[in-house]
């Protein structure tokens, strides 16, 4: 039977997160750069 290989699953994992971070980040950026609209 073969052994797991953690070192891969835990850089998966951290690929992962860090992508997921990069995608909040520029969710948030995005929603920086839009103006508001002007209520009169």
């Amino acid at each position: 039977m073969a052994k797991p290989n953690y070192s891969f699953e835990k850089r998966q994992r951290e690929i992962a997160k860090k992508k997921q971070q990069d995608e909040k980040q520029a969710k948030k950026k995005a929603a920086r750069d839009v103006p508001e609209p002007v209520k009169r």
